[in-house]
Parts: structure tokens; C-alpha cells; sequence
């Protein structure tokens, strides 16, 4: 008998959930943030998806947020035209950081000193978090929306995903575009694993892998339906996918097939990610929800309990099942 994946169901939000990051680990743990267009990031436990606390601000939608690598701050971007900065453990706003656009996406220096930021303006923006009143620096070069900016080789590049098709790699001293890759249809995910040297792409119903250094094609996977975003495991066993068809896909990392898949919510997936120890993955859906998801089921971890059924006990059977319900968090 297989044993089944039973998730925990984060609740608290009342609209779309469009991203989610979780933090390195710290000596308190590990730290889960969700964006959601109701316009109120939240603050959750890692492996528990407990609830910790709710950043209040924003007028608009948030489109994006992330944490940095102490867990000590976070940042959002979001439709009201700003970015901010928060003291993760206060949840006061630290900044708020006025654009031109909707903003959809942040990310902080290894260091927390920089954030870069983009969005619906095609402008790349580096801001100095100690002198948050001078001019950001600029870069310029996409012709549509810019979907995702990261940080990229030690902090030294910049790489960006844009409506216009083209992942592009950004020089930060010079600010000048450094290669790009074109693809037929909009990348609608992009993530950087720096430690597994990867990045992995999302586009259509394509989850590509490519090398970091190079920028090279590795491999490429073809789900069954349009895929938001995907996520690798921290050593490389799998990736998880999520999309369209309101499913959840995990794939052998090394053949491509697919291990399994499952109905994940009631809503399209709009991003999936593992957790840096790579026990579970998250994902955030339409449907206003977070759910935690075990990356080895019948595993004791977090809120998840194995349990051995008193008939098995009975028979001295080793076999571990979770008998758990969904729980919610």
C-alpha cells in the first residue's frame, strides 16, 4: 500500500498567492514568505507553515517578496508602485521605495546592503540600503514587463526574465548586458541554485536546466500542461513543477520521469519552492492558499507524525504509513 502525500493547508490569505521564498537556515529555524494580491505578505515557520506574522502597508497587490539570508529583514514589491523593506522580526516597515510602475520582483545582496528590483517600467534598479534616499542605479534594455531579477554570481551579475522572451545577463559595474537567451513564448519562472552551480527556467510546458556558469542548455522536461514555476532539490534529486492544470509534478533529476503527480489545490499553481534543507516544498496557488507538501513521504518532520496502524504493530510489520488528515496550519 503507497503510502499518501497529505499536506499542510496555510491559510490566511484572501486572494491569489503569486510567490513565495523561504529563507537559509537559522539558528531559529528557517522562515516561509507568500506574496498575495490582497496586498499582505505573510511571515510563517518553515517546516510548520505556523503563522508568525503579517507585513501591513501595501495598497495594492504584492507581487513579490524574499528574505535575507540572516532572516532579519524582508522585502516586497508590489502594484501600488513601491518596493519596501521590513524588520522580519518586528514587522516594521525599515523602507519604502517609490517606483514609476508596478514593481514584480526583489532580492537582497548576500551582504543585505543592495536590493535590486523590476518591474512593469522594463527598468533594472539597484538601491543602496544605507543610503536609501540616493538615487538607485538603473538598467535599461528589456522592451516589455520584467518578471523576475536576481542576483547572480556572487552578487557581481545581474539576471533577469522578462515578457519580452529573453532571460538576460546583466554585468553590475558596467551595467551592460552580457549574453541572452530567447525563448519562444515568456518565461513565466525563473530560480538560482548558486550551491548546485543551476538555473532552472519555466516557459509553456518547458522546465529547462540550464548550467550557471555558462548559461549552456543541460536538459529539459516536458510537462502536460502549462507550468508557473518549478523548483530543485538542494541535492539535486528532483525538481517539483506546478501550473495550470491546478497539479503538482515531480521529476527524476537525472532521467527527467516523472515520479509523480497529484492534484495540489483547487485553483492554477502559481510558484512552487523546496525548502533550503529540502524536506518539503511549498507551493501557492489561485486558490489563496500555501500548502507544505513532504518531499519523502511518511517521513516525522515538522507537523507531519508517522504512525504505525495497530494492525501492523500487531504483526511486527516495519512498514510505516501516514495516517495522518491534512492538517491545517
Amino acid at each position: 500500500m503507497a503510502m499518501r502525500q497529505t499536506p499542510l493547508t496555510c491559510s490566511g490569505h484572501t486572494r491569489p498567492v503569486v510567490d513565495l521564498a523561504f529563507s537559509p537556515i537559522t539558528p531559529y529555524g528557517y522562515f516561509l514568505i507568500s506574496a498575495c494580491k490582497d496586498g499582505k505578505p505573510m511571515l510563517r515557520q518553515g517546516d510548520t507553515g505556523d503563522w508568525i506574522g503579517t507585513f501591513l502597508g501595501h495598497k495594492g497587490a504584492v507581487w513579490g517578496a524574499t528574505i535575507n539570508n540572516d532572516a532579519t529583514k524582508a522585502a516586497t514589491a508590489a502594484a501600488d508602485f513601491t518596493a519596501k523593506v521590513w524588520d522580519a522580526v518586528t514587522g516594521d516597515e525599515l523602507l519604502s521605495l517609490a517606483h514609476k510602475h508596478i514593481v514584480k520582483s526583489v532580492d537582497f545582496t548576500e551582504d543585505s546592503n543592495n536590493l535590486l528590483t523590476g518591474g512593469q517600467d522594463k527598468v533594472l534598479r539597484i538601491y543602496d540600503l544605507n543610503k536609501p534616499e540616493a538615487e538607485p542605479w538603473e538598467i535599461s534594455g528589456h522592451t516589455s514587463a520584467i518578471k523576475k531579477a536576481l542576483w547572480y554570481n556572487n552578487n557581481t551579475q545581474i539576471l533577469s526574465a522578462s515578457d519580452d522572451r529573453t532571460v538576460r545577463l546583466w554585468d553590475r559595474v558596467s551595467m551592460t548586458e552580457v549574453k541572452t537567451l530567447q525563448f519562444g513564448v515568456s518565461v513565466s519562472s525563473m530560480e538560482y541554485i548558486p550551491e548546485g552551480e543551476a538555473l532552472l527556467i519555466t516557459y509553456g510546458r518547458t522546465i529547462a536546466l540550464y548550467d550557471s556558469s555558462s548559461l549552456e542548455l543541460i536538459k529539459s522536461f516536458e510537462a502536460p500542461a502549462s507550468i508557473n514555476s518549478a523548483s530543485l532539490h538542494p541535492d539535486k534529486e528532483c525538481i517539483v513543477a506546478g501550473g495550470d492544470d491546478f497539479k503538482l509534478y515531480k521529476y527524476d533529476f537525472t532521467t527527467g520521469e516523472e515520479l509523480e503527480s497529484y492534484k495540489g489545490h483547487f485553483g492554477p499553481i502559481h510558484c512552487v519552492r523546496f525548502s533550503p534543507d529540502g524536506e518539503l516544498y511549498a507551493s501557492g496557488s489561485e486558490d489563496g492558499t500555501l500548502r507544505l507538501w513532504q518531499t519523502a513521504v511518511g517521513k516525522t518532520y515538522g507537523l507531519w507524525k508517522c504512525v504505525l496502524p495497530e494492525e501492523l504493530v500487531s504483526e511486527n510489520s516495519d512498514v510505516l504509513y501516514n495516517t495522518s488528515p491534512e492538517i491545517k496550519a
